[in-house]
């Protein structure tokens, strides 16, 4: 069978901790103007570093703007009507994912060159080509996909070092979460080119968080940029990524998502999701729940005792879920797109024997 044609744009990025001496090489061949939009802590975390390595350069901050609290098309809409958006010639995006998918979904659309400053290693939203869109109230709403990813991403270590160890907590559990996804989406079917190497490279997703993980969130409790960070960041902001990219060519997320996912979005309806716990947090969670369903009992046990060594979540209670709620959630999560493509449909009976299974370990693991 012939495929129809397709392009596929890589992210390019810069890492260290004295990356930003890059900014110029990389981005004086796009203009002048920059307009810097991120987030409000992430901007009192990067912004006097960004600026004093641009002042190194011919290029010129006309502008330093809040991206907003959620990233939501509302919140696109009135960063594109500012005049100082319409004069930049490019765009710097910083912060952690919601400010640089917001950011993404403003210029990319746009064709305004943009580049993002990760400051904390909670997800891969610096470098892949898609947008998570929230509703007003904060549930979500779909993905918005884009051809190509930012210009280029400048990951400093040293930022991401000195950042609350919880965004790097969070983010290994939404990262470990891409390998089982994109294994179990997949499996027994014959794999396009693309789709294949997302899912050799989602392996890269899961090795490197087990044999560094713990170590670098000891690190970045100390605020060190040490080897084992900068081995966690590069799995959580890069390679994810990349699998992402080569995942969702066709652009559905068939293969770049699944049941831990699902389980997270399903309970973004209750508020204590997204007012008290982070993504990655609740996916690492729901990883435990998706493998019992999938009946992978050796690898579920690793996994459980991997979130107990560095306190990810195992139970319901940890991410301040009833047991009401979640015998709600069970006749959601069977409806939601990221397990429309999986290799058998997952009932609401699979999902409340998974989370007996998960009760009997939890209760073994306490007498």
């Amino acid at each position: 069978m012939k495929l129809e044609n397709y392009e596929v744009h890589l992210p390019n990025y810069s890492i260290g901790d004295k990356i930003y001496e890059k900014i110029g090489c990389v981005c004086e061949s796009y203009g002048k103007k920059i307009l810097v939009i991120g987030g409000e802590k992430a901007l009192k975390a990067a912004y006097d570093k960004i600026k004093s390595y641009v002042e190194q350069t011919n290029l010129e901050i006309i502008g330093k703007e809040i991206y907003g609290e959620n990233c939501t098309y509302s919140a696109v809409e009135k960063l594109r009507n500012m005049p100082l958006y319409k004069e930049a010639d490019m765009v710097f995006g910083v912060g952690g994912g919601k400010a640089l998918d917001t950011v993404k979904c403003l210029c990319i659309d746009d064709d305004k060159p943009v580049f993002s400053f990760p400051t904390i290693a909670s997800n891969c939203a610096a470098c892949t080509s898609v947008s998570i869109m929230y509703n007003e109230d904060g549930t979500f709403l779909k993905p918005h996909f884009f051809v190509k990813p930012v210009m280029h991403t400048f990951i400093d270590t040293e930022i991401i070092a000195k950042a609350p160890y919880i965004y790097m907590w969070a983010g290994i559990g939404d990262t470990y979460a891409k390998y089982y996804e994109a294994t179990i989406s997949s499996r027994d079917e014959q794999l396009e080119h693309f789709t294949a190497l997302g899912v050799a490279t989602s392996t890269m997703c899961h090795i490197p968080l087990i044999k560094y993980g713990k170590k670098a969130l000891e690190d970045n409790k100390k605020g060190l940029c040490t080897y084992d960070v900068e081995q966690v960041v590069l799995s959580i902001v890069v390679t994810t990524a990349i699998a992402s990219i080569f995942l969702t060519q066709d652009h559905t997320p068939d293969y770049n998502s699944g049941l831990a996912h699902a389980i997270f979005y399903a309970l973004t309806s209750y508020p204590i999701i997204e007012e008290k716990h982070l993504h990655g947090e609740v996916v690492g969670f729901g990883v435990l729940l998706a493998l019992l369903v999938d009946k992978q009992y050796d690898e579920f046990e690793k996994i459980y005792n991997f979130n107990k060594s560095i306190e990810l979540p195992t139970s319901l209670e940890d991410i301040e879920i009833t047991k009401n709620q979640w015998k709600e959630s069970v006749n959601r999560i069977p409806e939601m797109s990221d397990i429309a493509h999986y290799p058998y449909k997952v009932t609401s009976k699979m999902l409340d024997n998974a989370i007996n299974k998960l009760y009997e370990r939890i209760d073994k693991n306490e007498n």
